[in-house]
């Protein structure tokens, strides 16, 4: 699957009502570990058919970034049927960012 990029406009669209679960990439471009995730994030996307993958740049989606309680990046979140199910913050290797569907 293709990143999405996430906004306000298509949350609701995108992952409350995915039928899949969805991971949740909150970054910036500023943000060095952001840096180093964004590929292994990438890596998922096109590897893991039955997760959804969307980014959302923190710096032009604060409403998104505050609704999440997000105060640190990058924070990865797991989100299945409308609802977090998990989540982490900082950069993670491929094997821990999958273990949030488990």
């Amino acid at each position: 699957m293709s990143i999405l990029t996430i906004t306000s406009e298509n949350f609701e669209a995108e992952v409350l009502r995915s039928d899949v679960p969805v991971l949740l990439d909150f970054w910036a471009a500023w943000c060095g570990p952001c840096r180093m995730v964004s590929p292994v994030v990438d890596e998922i996307a096109e590897e893991t058919p039955g997760i959804k993958v969307g980014k959302v740049n923190v710096d032009e989606q604060e409403a998104l970034a505050s609704a999440f309680n997000i105060m640190s990046i990058p924070t990865l979140v797991a989100v299945k049927d409308g609802k977090v199910y998990k989540s982490v913050t900082g950069a993670r290797p491929k094997e821990a960012i999958l273990a949030l569907f488990d």
